[in-house]
């Protein structure tokens, strides 16, 4: 069997142009209107990290891809906590931002939790704050984190059937491994959460209709792991001895045994930023009355 490779810069594509056209038209509709705002994400970064300032700068250009307006807000590494929970309660209430996220990882002496729970959980458009993770896991309406909704619009942009489909989950974190699992739950599949401590892990994962890989260790999934026919998702991104990026699963070896998977790069990765524009304008429907 060879697997079809499942795209995320050529989905990514497709909805960020949809995008485009929405906001195209939000700025139609809001020409001549004095008290007109249109759709704008607040990016604040504490301190100088290489990779953050990667992060930053193309969460930038995708904004200003779509149309969407991006304000940037640089602290420096030793800004206080205090300073940074001021910021966000001004970003809280400016009517122009309608997302607000702020770069992770924090230096040490800032409370993660703490600055993640200042921010409203309407402009909340990584999906971290404590309110949407509890509407996620009761099945309402919610900001999601952008790489787990990435992992569901690639499966649905595929056509691929979740509805009755066992899922499993190799992962438990906050970030992508717990709300992925409950996307998938909401969307009917049988949802196993797969992990370290899992006994005969690669039994377990070898029940799975749609695997869904989030440890972070390169090349861990081997094709033991994978039923015949499975879909997989890979979520990881290890960077490997030889300066490139792996995933977390063995993509040669799995391509011989899946229906469809994800390549790293260019499978979720591209995605990520997607979902975070596409939170963006679902903030700003709904903080502008549009839904």
């Amino acid at each position: 069997m060879s697997a079809t490779i499942i795209s995320g810069k050529e989905v990514s594509a497709q909805l960020r142009a949809q995008m485009a056209e929405e906001v195209r038209h939000i700025y139609e509709e809001g020409h001549g209107n004095k008290n007109f705002c249109p759709p704008g994400l607040a990016v604040i970064q504490v301190g100088q990290d290489p990779a953050s300032s990667i992060y930053v700068s193309n969460k930038k250009k995708a904004c200003e891809q779509v149309g969407i307006v991006s304000f940037g807000y640089a602290l420096e590494e030793t800004a206080s906590q205090e300073e940074l929970i001021d910021l966000i309660e001004e970003l809280n209430h400016d009517p122009h931002v309608h997302g607000i996220l702020c770069q992770l990882p924090l230096p040490a002496h800032i409370d993660e939790f703490s600055v993640i729970c200042a921010i409203a959980p309407e402009k909340d458009v990584d999906g971290f704050h404590p309110v949407n993770k509890g509407l996620l896991a009761i099945g309402r309406e919610c900001l999601v984190s952008c790489t787990p909704l990435g992992c569901l619009a690639l499966l649905k942009n595929q056509g691929i059937q979740i509805s009755g489909k066992r899922c499993v989950v190799i992962g438990r974190s906050n970030i992508v491994g717990k709300p992925v699992s409950q996307l998938m739950l909401a969307e009917n599949a049988t949802v196993t959460i797969a992990h370290s401590r899992t006994e005969d892990l690669p039994a377990v994962c070898r029940e799975a209709d749609i695997l869904i890989a989030a440890i972070g260790k390169a090349g861990f999934v081997t094709k033991d792991f994978i039923k015949p026919g499975a879909v997989v998702i890979d979520v990881g991104i290890n960077r490997g001895a030889d300066g490139k990026v792996h995933g977390d699963v063995d993509f040669e070896g799995a391509c011989e045994i899946a229906s469809a998977i994800t390549p790293v790069p260019g499978g979720v990765g591209p995605m990520t930023i997607t979902m975070l524009l596409q939170n963006t304008l679902h903030a700003y429907r709904i903080l502008t009355g549009r839904q």
